[in-house]
């Protein structure tokens, strides 16, 4: 599959099985998982046309792991960043003492305000790779890399949760647990 298709793809994926199931008729179950054959049927009935091979695809190949089938194969979910209402199931864990988050620089001044939000997504997401979360920034602006003080954070009560793509989830991460800090 060339790069165009596999982004296309993943974007498609993105918006019906985070935000938008509803607007080619599919249904998320409370855990996010939806059929396979249902979802192909849906995209190829709203003329975004997707074969079990290009989805298979990019559910192995895509470089941030968004999307993961069942054990069976014959469902599929977002691993996180669902703005429908969904419970991905994950169970709380000890994160590494330091995670971080890539934002733009015109976020620092309500982020050092109100701490990282979760808007209208479930839970925050934080990663252990930095360059990544850079990466992750400059696709909203001028990228800024914040460190977040996972170790105080736990051990001040806050659970977080980790993905199978090891993205790391918390409901809230107030401003005094976070550092602006350079790019490395």
């Amino acid at each position: 599959m060339d790069q165009n298709r596999e982004v296309k793809v993943s974007k498609t994926l993105s918006y019906v099985l985070r935000h938008r199931p509803d607007v080619i008729g599919i249904e998320l179950d409370a855990q996010g998982w939806t059929p396979v054959e249902s979802l192909l049927q849906a995209l190829q009935a709203a003329g975004k046309h997707t074969t079990r091979d290009e989805l298979a695809y990019v559910v192995e190949n895509n470089p941030k792991q968004r999307f993961e089938f069942d054990a069976t194969g014959e469902l599929i979910r977002a691993r996180q960043g669902h703005s429908v209402d969904v419970e991905l199931g994950y169970t709380a864990s000890v994160p590494p003492d330091v995670l971080f988050h890539g934002t733009a620089t015109r976020f620092l001044e309500s982020i050092f305000a109100e701490g990282l939000t979760r808007r209208r997504r479930h839970h925050v997401h934080l990663g252990t790779d930095s360059k990544l979360m850079l990466e992750v920034a400059s696709r909203h602006g001028r990228p800024a890399l914040l460190r977040i003080d996972a170790a105080q954070m736990l051990a001040d009560g806050h659970a977080f949760f980790v993905t199978a793509n090891n993205v790391w989830l918390t409901e809230h991460v107030p401003p005094r647990y976070i550092e602006h800090v350079q790019a490395q």
